[in-house]
């Protein structure tokens, strides 16, 4: 039997595991082409931060082999191991590792680091992945997709005089995939949510800055230089525009109230020195922002205007009108793109020089 043939059954302990609510990663034990043990993510059930499914995997070929060492097992996991697998993997000195789908946050067999290429362990076990990976990454694509789901229909209900653009509307943009994040609970929100973006490290090795965008345009203005290398960028989306809700009443939109929001938010966020980064829409804004916290921002930069046309991305948060009244009481729908990539790369760099940083 081939290697797909196991990553099938493995694949099946995945599934098992989704149904139980567990993160769908499931593990076969294999020696000379019998099916020794099987096993599947249990650490919400067991309570327990080791049950990932290749550790069940190996308890289980250990106690039917009555041998903790696995002499000549292969094991088939749709997950790429952790530094905790690939370690007891090891221990356990298996012949072979086989797995699915990669792991770029955690996987120890090469996308974070490779425990199976150390020279300084005693033992070689030979890995090999992409072993059905589209069919390995789907179920875990769907699993975390239907949890998404359930997160935002289980989220506190919309104020009655706001609206929600529909995720569907931002779909379609380019360059802009990056983890949206929400607050709720500042006190000038009054239970309105406002989106904002938060890239790069945040452990203070790199420059950050703070990208405000103006009336008419949101945090989509600044797509180029979100992710910027050696950068930490915080980008909000005023309420009524972007990923933000969209308050019903004109009145609610003042420039004087966006400032105080954005003033909680960042008593919020706790952010460290950083550059104020606007566009020229928001430069109103921006004025207001820095005489209240002057002591934060090393510098304020104008951002350049030379992208590429982006009318669908201006158009996407508003379905209708009943979505505009923030453009009704604070200016017309933009017109601007915001910085170009190389624009958004020399941009980076003098927030860089700004704080301080060597540019690379």
């Amino acid at each position: 039997m081939d290697d797909a043939h196991w990553m099938a059954l493995a694949l099946a302990e995945a599934r098992l595991a989704a149904e139980a609510g567990e993160v769908p990663v499931g593990a076969v034990l294999v020696r000379n082409g019998q099916l020794v043990a099987t096993g599947r993510n249990t650490p919400v059930a067991q309570h327990d931060p080791s049950a990932h499914a290749e550790i069940n995997a190996l308890r289980a070929g250990a106690a039917a082999l009555g041998n903790y060492r696995l002499d000549g097992c292969e094991l088939f996991v749709t997950l790429e191991p952790c530094a905790m697998c690939a370690g007891a993997m090891l221990h356990a000195r298996l012949a072979r590792v086989v797995y699915g789908a990669a792991d770029p946050k955690t996987g120890a067999a090469g996308s974070v680091l490779d425990l199976f290429a150390e020279p300084r362990l005693n033992h070689r076990t030979q890995v090999q992945g992409g072993v059905l990976a589209a069919e390995c990454s789907a179920v875990l694509q769907a699993f975390f997709q239907q949890r998404r789901d359930a997160a935002r229909e289980q989220a506190e209900p919309l104020r009655d005089d706001a609206l929600r653009t529909p995720v569907e509307r931002f779909d379609a943009l380019a360059d802009y995939a990056f983890e949206p994040r929400y607050v709720q609970d500042l006190p000038s929100l009054q239970g309105w949510r406002m989106h904002y973006l938060d890239e790069g490290p945040q452990d203070g090795s790199a420059a950050a800055c703070l990208c405000l965008h103006g009336p008419g345009e949101w945090g989509y203005f600044f797509r180029h230089l979100v992710g910027a290398p050696e950068l930490r960028t915080l980008v909000p989306d005023l309420i009524g525009f972007g990923k933000s809700d969209k308050p019903k009443r004109e009145a609610a939109h003042r420039l004087e109230w966006h400032c105080q929001v954005l003033n909680e938010w960042l008593d919020r966020m706790q952010p460290a020195p950083m550059v104020l980064v606007h566009s020229a829409a928001a430069t109103g804004l921006a004025t207001r922002l820095q005489a209240g916290r002057g002591g934060l921002f090393a510098a304020v930069l104008l951002a350049p205007e030379g992208g590429e046309p982006v009318d669908d991305a201006w158009r996407a948060p508003f379905p209708d009108r009943g979505y505009q009244a923030a453009l009704r009481a604070l200016g017309p729908m933009a017109s601007s793109s915001g910085p170009s990539v190389q624009q958004a790369a020399l941009l980076a760099r003098e927030v860089r020089n700004a704080m301080g940083y060597s540019t690379p």
